[in-house]
């Protein structure tokens, strides 16, 4: 990691991140697969957090912006109710390699609208100082993960600053 890293590079990067450690907890057996899951949570966990904080508010600018972050923001709750049921069961139980793999492409899914639709409209509506500066915003989201818990909103965010917390209560803390 650079810090001349911008926002679109940071994330592109955890997203390929995230795709190592889902094939890592899908090789992984017993203590070895439960640390690689918690990793995982914890990194989705800070890259949605830094997304629904930094760059959602940020790509809504614009004509057509509430949608493309509202299809996001729609794929994150998805993600984040496989999370509890996957909570619930644990890493070595029968019917996580399902939901692991539901997880694993809802995740992809996600990522490439993403890259597709989402960070094409930052670079667009800012200047290479402002998606700086935004990279150093998710950086420090990061240093300050979110509180997990186990309920899940019905309800999308209404504004940014209403940030929903991960569900997943393996998210191990920092």
């Amino acid at each position: 990691m650079t810090g001349r890293e911008d926002v679109i590079e940071l994330l592109v990067r955890q997203h390929r991140e995230i795709r190592e450690l889902f094939d890592e907890v899908a090789a992984a057996k017993g203590a070895a697969r439960t640390d690689a899951y918690h990793r995982l949570v914890r990194l989705l966990a800070v890259h949605e957090t830094a997304e629904e904080q930094v760059v959602h508010p940020a790509a809504r600018e614009g004509e057509g912006g509430d949608a493309v972050v509202d299809a996001r923001v729609a794929e994150e709750r998805r993600a984040k109710e496989l999370l509890v049921s996957m909570d619930k069961i644990g890493p070595d139980a029968e019917g996580f390699d399902t939901l692991l793999a539901q997880l694993r492409d809802d995740t992809l899914s996600h990522a490439a609208h993403e890259e597709r639709e989402e960070f094409p409209r930052l670079r667009a509506h800012y200047d290479q100082d402002r998606l700086l500066a935004l990279a150093g915003a998710v950086r420090a989201a990061k240093r300050s993960p979110p509180r997990a818990r186990t309920r899940v909103s019905s309800r999308p965010p209404r504004t940014s600053s209403s940030a929903r917390r991960w569900p997943c209560s393996t998210a191990p803390a920092t």
